[in-house]
């Protein structure tokens, strides 16, 4: 087969994925940035070109073809003898980024994101900028090179520990001063191997094997017998294997003070890299990671602080923008069809809403008494507007309630699934996979909880009112999405004239404390279901308990803000 033809059929049978890897694998052969390449023939014209590619010599092809993982071109086009009998061109420092790319999970390169804020403008760390690519820039802002390899593995530390088995193996072997590249002409790379040629490439470790298994337990020989005693200083790697929380005190100092703080958020968890198979071995006491003399290790019995969030993500915060925060305050109802009172003192709620979102990053959009059509209006302006620059989206309504809905200012009553409804997939695809917020502080009812041995520190004002919604069929149906109620069912919530709703001052205070230590939205809901049970009126005889449902697949948390806390009155 004629040799550009046989290009041409490959280039057409690969994707654009593939094409990026291969022009990735290609940046030191052709030393120069091929991050602009899109079709695979301008690829290989370059290479041509430059001598390295051609009918007589299509080791090159081969080799690319081999490392990602292109088996079935090979087969098709015959080949599997020139793999074999070459020395690569593929720069050893190329192939094991490529092969990191590849074990490192969506959520993994959602955290080396988020670490990198301060190193790397906000649109090199956009959802669609890809691992290699994000390489790359580390390379142009000379944060990454095959002798400068500390802060990737810093963060490799935090997203998936054994993947730096891969680094360190590169290090040891010192591949970088035995590099073809430097050390030998173009023409020694295209002679076939001498028998001391294949001696040496047979120490070097392959960085792409056949099935993944960047993720097993540093130093666990699986041709072993399961019942073999291994050594205290397996367990020492295996427990930076796990998914253990990270004692930062351990981390090289030589990394950047902004990055450690930045690590200091996160925990390492194991969805973040392939699962650890499972394997039942014999272990040796150990003061500090074992229970007993004999134990197992795998993925349900290795032992660790960090048990109870196993395999739990982290929805990613990493994009351009953090969101749009709606807030629907609703306080005149004075042209209501029921009897519903002015909502004195929302104000405060709605100052308080846009500091704290504001200093969260969130766009916030306001809108004043809205009727049952002008909520749904705005809800669906907010559906059309394209959110794939976001990294979630919030909307807090302010109004009366009752059970299953929040009424306009007209009296007619929005269901809450018609708040929700909108975002889903199938209506707002730009935020699928993106958390939605939903923030109600409205009653789910008339009836007022009464407090179980309450001890009352005096009267209560008389400037507290309620906002008299049950939850049944209020729950998305869609994944990713959070209701925060501001009371249970059949209840009535309370708002104070002077000083705001008891529901979203709390959750407001609590952001403004609990965000810049990590903590993650749920646990910060659970912190106001706390704060508002202990509240009380009439001598501590009526209460109020909020509630969250959601149904979130991982954790929400938000990064910390750089400007200082809004103050809250």
């Amino acid at each position: 087969m004629d040799f550009q033809k046989l290009l041409l059929q490959v280039g057409q049978a690969l994707h654009s994925d593939q094409i990026h890897a291969l022009a990735f694998l290609c940046t030191d052969i052709l030393d120069q940035d091929l991050s602009s390449v899109r079709y695979a023939s301008d690829l290989f014209s370059l290479l041509m070109h430059q001598d390295v590619l051609s009918g007589e010599q299509p080791y090159l092809l081969a080799d690319l073809l081999s490392t990602i993982g292109c088996k079935h071109l090979i087969r098709k086009y015959n080949l599997s003898s020139q793999i074999s009998t070459t020395r690569s061109l593929i720069s050893p420092y190329r192939k094991l980024l490529y092969d990191l790319s590849e074990d490192i999970t969506e959520d993994g390169l959602g955290q080396i994101k988020f670490m990198l804020m301060e190193k790397l403008p906000r649109k090199k760390l956009e959802d669609h900028v890809t691992t290699l690519e994000l390489f790359l820039e580390l390379e142009h802002k000379d944060l990454l090179s095959n002798t400068n390899l500390n802060l990737l593995e810093n963060m490799i530390q935090l997203v998936c520990p054994v993947l730096n088995r891969k680094i360190q193996n590169f290090k040891d072997l010192n591949v970088s001063s035995l590099n073809p590249v430097t050390q030998e002409t173009r023409a020694d790379f295209l002679r076939p191997r001498s028998a001391s040629d294949l001696s040496l490439s047979n120490q070097t470790p392959a960085l792409h094997p056949e099935r993944p298994a960047s993720c097993e337990v540093p130093g666990f020989d699986e041709s072993r017998s399961s019942n073999q005693l291994l050594t205290p200083s397996y367990f020492e790697k295996a427990a930076q294997a796990s998914n253990t929380s990270l004692d930062f005190a351990r981390v090289s100092s030589s990394g950047d003070e902004g990055l450690s703080q930045r690590l200091s958020v996160l925990s390492t968890k194991t969805r973040n890299c392939i699962a650890v198979k499972e394997t039942n071995v014999e272990t040796p006491s150990s003061p500090e990671n074992q229970t007993s003399e004999n134990s197992t290790i795998g993925t349900a019995h290795f032992q660790t602080r960090n048990t109870k969030e196993e395999g739990l993500g982290t929805y990613p915060m990493t994009g351009p923008k953090r969101g749009i925060c709606l807030i629907i305050n609703n306080y005149d109802f004075d042209n209501s069809i029921k009897l519903l009172s002015n909502r004195h003192g929302t104000d405060f709620d709605e100052r308080s809403l846009v500091s704290v979102f504001e200093w969260l990053g969130f766009e916030t959009q306001i809108v004043h008494d809205c009727t049952r059509d002008q909520v749904l209006s705005v809800v669906q302006e907010l559906r059309r507007k394209d959110h794939s620059q976001m990294d979630c989206l919030a909307c807090c309504v302010l109004s009366h309630g009752q059970e299953g809905g929040v009424y306009g200012v007209d009296g007619q009553a929005v269901q809450l699934r018609e708040l929700t409804e909108p975002f889903g997939g199938s209506q707002c695809p730009s935020l699928t996979e993106k958390p939605k917020l939903f923030f109600i502080q409205a009653c789910q009812g008339s009836r007022e909880q009464q407090a179980v041995s309450i001890q009352a520190d005096g009267p209560a004002p008389r400037s507290v009112c309620t906002d008299a919604v049950v939850l049944r069929d209020t729950i998305p149906s869609d994944a990713d999405f959070l209701m925060s109620m501001a009371t249970v069912p059949h209840f009535a919530s309370f708002r104070d004239r002077n000083v705001g709703t008891w529901f979203i001052q709390s959750l407001c205070q609590n952001l403004v404390q609990m965000v810049p230590s990590g903590h993650d939205l749920v646990s910060i809901l659970t912190k106001v279901n706390d704060d508002v049970s202990k509240k009380a009126v009439t001598n501590g005889e009526r209460k109020q308990m909020p509630q969250p449902a959601f149904s979130l697949r991982k954790r929400v948390v938000f990064p910390i803000p750089k400007g200082p806390a809004p103050s809250l009155h």
